[in-house]
């Protein structure tokens, strides 16, 4: 998951999360992927993520939060798009699969859910 979120952060896919999310350098600190895994586990306060997460790699951590977080926002963007058929999952998918970024199964899975869900609606 780190990496499909990195990967979709840098290629532009992923890069909008509607938050401002603050990571500070800190050469003690754990590096970026610890610091993402205790971020998803709701290790850090509020506190602490709005002043700054110190990490060895700033951009990194601010790149994968921006991404998991955007992936959530897009994911309802997308499936709701594509039941009101404004587009289709092909051309959502094929902007992961030209930048060579897989997307990771449950993700994938939660995708297809939510548009179902969509279509119900």
């Amino acid at each position: 998951m780190f990496s499909f979120f990195l990967k979709s952060y840098r290629c532009g896919i992923l890069d909008f999360c509607g938050v401002e999310v603050t990571t500070k350098y800190d050469k003690n600190s754990r590096d970026g992927k610890f610091c993402f895994k205790s971020f998803d586990n709701g290790v850090y306060t509020k506190t602490q993520i709005y002043e700054g997460i110190k990490t060895k790699h700033p951009n990194i951590l601010k790149g994968v939060i921006i991404g998991k977080k955007s992936w959530g926002l897009w994911k309802n963007e997308w499936s709701q798009g594509i039941s009101q058929g404004l587009f289709t999952v092909k051309e959502i998918l094929d902007e992961f699969y030209q930048h060579n970024i897989q997307i990771p199964d449950p993700l994938k899975k939660d995708f297809l859910n939510t548009i179902l869900k969509n279509l119900g609606q």
